[in-house]
């Protein structure tokens, strides 16, 4: 018996793993994250128990899980994105562990890659930015010492930030110091999923644009120069004269 947490992608359902999509159609017992995860990723399914977990806490979610280990059931546990990256999976594996309940992680596709496949762009460009933060903002929970916005943005890096477009303001005044009024800015609203919408700016003008446009959850925001900008070197790998392994 093993738990499967999976990364069922952004919202589309196609992009979830080949590994995820098998689990997710062979495992008895699912656990589903149903706030942030579409009932079409669970599509082909044959399980005997499906539990939304959107309702439950901690201490009922690791009670299904035991209650499965008993049966000798595997159990799919399908969180959104990428389960690594706030995926709440840690105190997961932790109750597991004590447990001895064996678990396996199977990644899945960021939203941070679903925002930049959707703006048509590549987050590291040569003698632009080689470096993509990625982060939250600080607003229930604070950040450990070191990962405040102000002190991330002295990097000066491609950012992607999670949970924070209702203190946009605030985002943009943390890093308009670092980056500049005119560095380009992005907010994606439900990437991948079929009312996804977005807006483009820069710093000085992304607060209004977003305003207008009324999100207010669910959207990250993606901040650097990489960001819609046409001019930076070519990289080594695809020049003429560069030899490696493959093109001596």
């Amino acid at each position: 018996m093993t738990v499967y947490f999976i990364g069922a992608g952004p919202g589309d359902p196609d992009l979830i793993t080949v590994k995820g999509q098998r689990l997710i159609r062979t495992c008895p017992v699912i656990i589903y994250a149903g706030s942030l995860v579409p009932e079409a990723v669970l599509e082909g399914h044959q399980a005997v128990q499906v539990t939304n977990s959107a309702s439950l806490h901690l201490e009922q979610i690791i009670d299904l899980m035991k209650s499965a280990h008993a049966q000798g059931q595997d159990v799919a546990r399908v969180h959104s994105g990428d389960p690594s990256l706030y995926g709440a999976i840690g105190e997961q594996i932790r109750c597991l562990r004590d447990l001895q309940i064996p678990f396996e992680i199977i990644p899945g596709v960021t939203a941070t890659a679903a925002c930049a496949a959707l703006l048509g762009t590549e987050l590291t460009l040569p003698d632009v930015s080689q470096t993509v933060i990625l982060t939250r903002y600080a607003d229930k929970t604070d950040m450990p010492d070191g990962e405040s916005l102000g002190e991330l943005a002295r990097h000066r890096a491609t950012m992607a930030i999670h949970l924070g477009v209702s203190n946009l303001g605030r985002i943009v005044a943390e890093l308009t110091p670092h980056y500049g009024t005119d560095c380009p800015i992005a907010v994606v609203h439900r990437a991948s999923w079929p009312d996804q919408d977005w807006v483009t700016g820069t710093l000085a003008d992304i607060e209004e644009k977003v305003r207008v446009k009324g999100f207010r959850r669910t959207a990250l925001i993606l901040v650097g120069r990489v960001l819609g900008n046409d001019v930076f070197s070519e990289s080594s790998l695809y020049q003429a004269g560069h030899a490696h392994l493959f093109r001596p």
